[in-house]
This record gives C-alpha cells, structure tokens and sequence, in this order.
C-alpha cells in the first residue's frame, strides 16, 4: 500500500487535511459540546437528567456506533464518499438546531428539549461515521513519517483563528438573547462546516487493503482475538475509558455553575474562551517540546490535569471570577487528550486493522455510554461533591495504566 503513495500524494493530502482542520477548528467553538451545546440544554429548561441522556448520545452514543460502521466500512476499498456524505448529514444537522431556535418561542419546552435529543443524535451518529473514514484515509494517505507533525500542527496553525472564533461566540452570545443566539451560533457552524469540506473534495485516496467482511457478528468476533494479539489495545481501551471519566463529566461543571451563579451568555463565553485559550496552550506546549516527548507522557499529563479538574471545581465554585479558570485545565486536559488519543491509536494499529481498531476504541469507551446517565442521576440524589470526588480518583488510575502502554514507535512527535 505504502508504495502506491507518492511524495506529491501525500503533500496534497497532508493539505486538504490541513485545509479541514483549520475551518472544524473555528466551527467547533459555535458548536462546543463542553460549554456551548450543554448551557443551550441547560437554557432551554433541561435538567441534570437531560443533561446526562445529552452527554451520553454526544460521547457514548456516537463511540459506540463506531463500532457498527467499522464493520460496514471494513471491506470498502475506498471511504471518501462515506466521509463526506456523514459530514453533509452533520451540516443539516447544525442546519436543523438553527430552525429549531429561530422559532422555538412558538414551541414548548419540552417539546423543544425533545427535538434537541432526536437532531444532536444524527449529529454525533453522522459524526461517528465520519470518523471510521477519516482516521482510515488518513492513515493510509499521509505517510508514516509526516502524521504526528500533522496533529500537533493542527493544534499550533489553528490556535489563533481557534481563539477569534472563541471571542466572536462570546460576543455573539452576549449581545444576542436566548434562543436567537444560539440560532445565529448554530447557522454560522454549519457554514464553516461546509467549508472544512471542501478539503475533502481534494484528497487523493489510495486504495485500502482490506480484509473480507463476513458480516457484523463476524466483525464482533474478531474483538477478542484483536485484544489478545495486542496488549497495547487492552491497556488503550482501559485509557480511554478511564479519561470517558473526565471527558463525560466536563459538561456537568456548567450544570454546577448555574446552581450557584447567575448562568449568562457572557458567562458561557468566558467558559469557551477559557477552554480554547487551554487548548491553544496544550497545543503550543507540546508542539515546543515534540522532540523530546512522546504519546506517553503526554496522555500521563493528560491524566493529572484532568483528575485535578472536578476537585477544583468544589474549592473554587466559592468564588465566581477564579471558578472560570477551570476551563482553562479542561481546554488543556482536551487537547492533551485527544492529539495523544489520535496518535496512539496511529501507533498501535496498521493500515489493515485501522477501521476495525477505530471501530473497537468507540465501542470499547462504555463509561462514556453509561456514567452520563447515571451522573445525572446520581447528582441528584448525593451531590455533586461526592461524584466529583470519586471521579477524580478514577481518572489519575489513568496515569498507571499509561505506564503500561507501549509506544516506543513514537519517539518524537515531529516523525
């Protein structure tokens, strides 16, 4: 396969890569799922109930539904159409939560609530689906040697617009009321997002070598078999399930913020600020010290920042002005999460078992499935000290199991 991709190939790639990080990065920001898409539910009347059923389809749903279109896409020797059909579907999606706002005084509550579910789970579906393609193509379509210096660059190249994006949804937030806010917010997404597409349109696909797909109970068959061959994919699906924890219980903090303040779109938007202006640092850090650091010590980070997060979060709920520095962690912890995520998986799979390691990572992440839910129970009848206490010692178990993990292959992020 590696010979069908040529220098010239992989540049033109790399870019239209590139192109898509850049415009999902500025979108992200007018759809986060930590600040701006929680504070949406919260504002339109939902609980920590619906917040939890919210948190699950956005985290847990979609991962598991990796695991049904690994097994669809496993046998397709090209994916670039699959890709791009699940991103249009991602677009109508944000299309769609656009209308729902602009005339949601015209419709109850509850109702309002319950399309929010049905549209953000066709959201994170498409989502997941778009995923299995996208970590495929790109692992075959950009060489070896050029991938991690590809996802830290994301991190650095896209952290100033990153950063303007975040001070216009402030803006937009805190000159626009609930719901036309959040309508404005949500058809400006969908634009850029059908500009990241654009990227696709150029990319070069080579073909996969694939193996032949005898069907989804033959693809869950293979889990077993591909865990034991590879310790390294035990010790993964332990990792991320640890950091589910975390990831899971960020949109919480919003949730226990409105318990105590006055929840304001400035507010919300100093939250986002904060969480890029983490994001961007984490980005920038790591991407100085690519030479020296690798996927392992990076997730090892990632595991005690995020298990300080919900402890703060109790000291510093007492003070409203310092509480807003706690998305500076969680923007850090993200961001450290995800680019050391993308690169291990990188590491431990090849271009044969890629779709189907994807796949399993999605499915596999069952805390992200299940604490969303329970959390919003839970919260509700013992408080949000208890569980933020338990999760906390949770998420820094996440530091040992890294230790275990083998990526020796990683020497330096710039390869």
């Amino acid at each position: 396969m590696n010979q069908l991709l040529s220098e010239k190939r992989s540049g033109v790639n790399f870019k239209s890569f590139l192109w898509h990080a850049i415009f999902l990065a500025l979108a992200s920001n007018f759809m986060d799922i930590d600040t701006v898409i929680p504070a949406m539910l919260i504002q339109s009347g939902g609980t920590s109930f619906h917040l939890g059923i919210l948190t699950a389809i956005l985290l847990g749903g979609s991962s598991f539904f990796q695991l049904f279109f690994a097994s669809f896409l496993s046998d397709k020797i090209y994916k670039k159409k699959y890709l791009l059909t699940a991103i249009n579907l991602r677009i109508v999606s944000l299309f769609a939560l656009s209308l729902l706002f602009f005339y949601s005084n015209n419709i109850k509550s509850d109702l309002i609530i319950f399309f929010i579910f049905i549209i953000i789970s066709f959201f994170a579906i498409s989502g997941s689906f778009a995923n299995i393609s996208y970590m495929d193509i790109f692992g075959k379509s950009v060489k070896p040697e050029k991938r991690k210096k590809f996802f830290t660059l994301k991190e650095s190249i896209t952290s100033i617009g990153v950063f303007m994006s975040a001070l216009i949804v402030r803006e937009l937030l805190k000159r626009y009321d609930y719901p036309s806010n959040y309508s404005l917010l949500f058809l400006v997404a969908a634009f850029l997002l059908l500009t990241a597409s654009l990227g696709f349109w150029q990319l070069k696909e080579v073909r996969s070598k694939i193996k032949i797909n005898k069907g989804i109970l033959s693809f869950f068959k293979q889990i077993p078999s591909e865990i034991r061959q590879n310790s390294n994919l035990k010790y993964y699906l332990l990792l991320i399930n640890t950091f589910g924890l975390a990831l899971s219980l960020l949109p919480f903090l919003i949730l226990f913020a409105k318990e105590n303040f006055d929840l304001t779109g400035k507010m919300i938007g100093n939250f986002l600020i904060f969480r890029v202006s983490g994001m961007v640092a984490s980005g920038m850090i790591f991407y100085k010290l690519a030479r020296k650091v690798n996927y392992k010590f990076m997730v090892k980070t990632a595991s005690i920042v995020g298990a300080l997060i919900p402890l703060a979060s109790l000291f510093l709920i007492q003070y409203e002005f310092y509480y807003q520095f706690l998305f500076l962690l969680s923007g850090f912890f993200v961001s450290a999460y995800k680019i050391s995520k993308n690169g291990i998986l990188m590491e431990i799979s090849n271009s044969e078992n890629r779709a189907i390691y994807t796949g399993i990572s999605g499915a596999g992440d069952i805390v992200s499935m299940i604490f969303p839910l329970l959390a919003g129970v839970l919260i509700s009848f013992f408080g949000f000290h208890i569980i933020f206490i338990i999760v906390s010692i949770i998420v820094l178990a996440g530091f040992f199991i890294a230790i275990k993990l083998d990526c020796t292959s990683s020497l330096n992020l710039n390869r």
